[in-house]
């Protein structure tokens, strides 16, 4: 089986994005991988112009928020009582912190087959 099938019928391969070597792939592969970015990347030529500048860009930025979303998870019942925080909501931000988890943690399987798709892509545009 050819990798971008195997690549493609991942769970995690992103809705969004049509299968690689269809019609418009890239095209649909770099908005959704705009999309993952905060809009102030929006205007930046760099990314929009070269799908593995912002692959890796958006690789970095989650790999942060993941970083981040984790501090906030492990340091709730130690910090937010201090702030004055009710249990009740202390809990809530835990399970809210842990679905954000999850759900970047998703994301990022996904940009990582993303990623590896346009990878194969180019090179096989190189070979042309």
């Amino acid at each position: 089986m050819p990798q971008t099938a195997t690549i493609t019928r991942s769970p995690d391969w992103p809705l969004q994005v049509k299968a690689p070597g269809t019609h418009d792939w890239e095209r649909t592969a770099t908005r959704w991988l705009r999309d993952l970015l905060p809009a102030r990347y929006g205007g930046y030529l760099t990314l929009n112009r070269h799908p593995a500048i912002l692959a890796r860009h958006v690789q970095l930025q989650l790999q942060h928020e993941i970083r981040a979303v984790r501090v906030a998870l492990q340091t709730s019942r130690a910090e937010l009582p201090m702030l004055g925080v009710a249990e009740s909501v202390i809990e809530n931000a835990i399970r809210m912190y842990a679905v954000e988890l999850e759900q970047l943690s998703r994301l990022a399987r996904g940009v990582r087959l993303v990623t590896d798709a346009l990878q194969v892509n180019a090179a096989a545009q190189r070979r042309r």
